[in-house]
């Protein structure tokens, strides 16, 4: 087992347009990353780390560069950093792994055993198997055909309509304002995880993000449920201890 712990952290949409302070959130977050790195065995990045992300052949979304250095200090140093793709930045194709070191988790969900506890993992979007519009969109993103017909329009027009589509989109569900929970019964996250462990009794934690609200429920088998909140308001995060305890944690603005 680990001496050290294990965090998770998702929904920083950095280069959203519907904030103002988007320089003030990547210092903010390399500040945390520098108060936990001395004792962090790894670094989860549950999806929609940044608003948009395509690779191109020869070009990515400029900005964000004092994260993408701070990755890479990080796995220089050993220190494993994992990246799940969000509805935001799915298009990671290997330019994080190759420059940063990261390993980037297409799946939408995934089973791994972390400090002697096995915890389902993912950013939190997908689950409802009635939600056919998700479906179709993530066919048609993972399809290579439309991921070359995107990639041959110039990353100047590409970037700048797919950051447009990102805050017409956020816009339409409220904006950045404050989420309410909707019950054990209603939240699509929490009926998944419940039917999930029913299954899979032997998960003790389960980790999502996507909701941009921060909440613990326990599940059906004493599983431990925690959704991560997000890095636009909450700045809010998961701690995996050495000891096998997990905590939901806020790492506030100065």
């Amino acid at each position: 087992m680990s001496n050290k712990s294990i965090y998770f952290l998702s929904d920083v949409h950095l280069g959203s347009r519907s904030l103002n302070n988007d320089r003030e959130r990547e210092l903010h977050l390399i500040t945390f990353i520098d108060s936990i790195k001395e004792h962090c065995a790894s670094l989860w990045l549950m999806g929609d780390i940044f608003d948009f992300w395509f690779e191109y052949k020869h070009a990515v979304p400029k900005g964000h560069t004092r994260l993408l250095g701070k990755l890479s200090e990080l796995t220089d140093q050993g220190i494993e950093v994992h990246i799940f793709t969000g509805n935001h930045d799915i298009w990671m194709f290997g330019y994080l792994e190759q420059e940063c070191g990261v390993r980037i988790h297409t799946n939408i969900t995934e089973l791994i055993t972390l400090n002697n506890k096995t915890l389902l993992l993912g950013h939190g979007d997908g689950l409802n198997p009635k939600d056919i519009g998700f479906k179709i969109i993530r066919t048609v993103f993972h399809s290579k055909f439309a991921q070359w017909l995107f990639r041959i329009i110039h990353p100047d027009c590409g970037i700048a309509l797919a950051r447009k589509w990102s805050s017409h989109s956020r816009k339409a569900q409220g904006g950045v304002t404050q989420y309410q929970y909707s019950g054990d019964n209603h939240e699509d996250s929490v009926i998944f995880s419940n039917e999930y462990v029913t299954l899979h009794p032997e998960v003790d934690y389960v980790i999502f993000g996507h909701r941009h609200l921060p909440f613990e429920v326990i599940l059906k088998n004493g599983a431990t449920y925690i959704n991560l909140g997000d890095w636009l308001t909450q700045f809010t995060y998961a701690e995996l201890t050495t000891s096998g305890e997990l905590f939901l944690k806020k790492f506030p603005m100065a």
